[in-house]
């Protein structure tokens, strides 16, 4: 064990963690990020895939947007959690982790067994109909051809952050008050370059800043810890 896995080691053993990930933690999952060479923003297509992910042409190209969406975002719902999600759970389960906070929108905290997390940019497992308010889960939206309606004839929206619109006010404070509250942040899998999501680690005031990414941070000046590699690998190395 190298000395900075057991410093993570100890860290974590002692509670109060306040995990924080972003894309690098499900790209062990076969989920692709959004600005590697290979990830999302590198695919070709008619518009650029900010332009297509942003609530002015989710109004303006409804269709265009829904067949964009399934075939991006909606090709990796058979993907599983991996260890990181898997420890989390783990470790909230043995009263180590206080709450997930994740810029992910895939779902993969929850389903591995996490029962605090704060989604900041939503989860496509969610989706409400824009005009009643109905909720349908995510086979509906993958299954139905065009744009999806609801019952009543409105239409149906994955309960996603787009671009041009808010995060959701009761997260956003309940991520701060668990960020504010916690004795480590472990910052994991982020490149903090996404806003603003990346603001929050501002309100962290406990004495254990961890950082677990492949590349090197800005933000590694401010750490206590920085560990370099992939998240999945690094927690399950962690004895605890």
């Amino acid at each position: 064990m190298t000395d900075e896995i057991a410093k993570l080691s100890r860290l974590t053993a002692r509670g109060g963690v306040v995990f924080f990930g972003g894309a690098g933690v499900s790209t062990e999952s076969g989920i692709p990020d959004f600005r590697s060479p290979d990830g999302l923003y590198a695919r070709r297509s008619a518009y650029p895939p900010e332009e297509m992910l942003s609530r002015r042409f989710f109004f303006s190209h409804t269709k265009e947007f829904f067949d964009f969406y399934r075939s991006a975002i909606l090709c990796c719902l058979d993907c599983k959690p991996n260890p990181a999600h898997t420890l989390c759970a783990e470790w909230e389960r043995a009263g180590l982790v206080d709450a997930v906070v994740t810029q992910n929108i895939d779902g993969l905290h929850t389903a591995a067994g996490s029962k605090k997390v704060y989604e900041l940019h939503g989860s496509v497992m969610r989706n409400r109909c824009l005009d009643c308010g109905r909720s349908y889960d995510v086979d509906y939206v993958r299954s139905s051809d065009g744009v999806p309606h609801c019952e009543c004839g409105g239409i149906v929206k994955p309960d996603v952050v787009l671009y041009g619109e808010p995060l959701d006010e009761e997260t956003v404070e309940g991520a701060i008050a668990a960020i504010a509250n916690a004795k480590t942040l472990i910052v994991a899998g982020t490149s903090l370059s996404v806003y603003p999501a990346a603001n929050l680690i501002d309100f962290f005031g406990g004495d254990a800043l961890v950082l677990i990414n492949r590349d090197r941070l800005a933000a590694e000046s401010r750490a206590d810890l920085v560990i370099r590699g992939n998240v999945g690998e690094i927690l399950s190395a962690c004895e605890v």
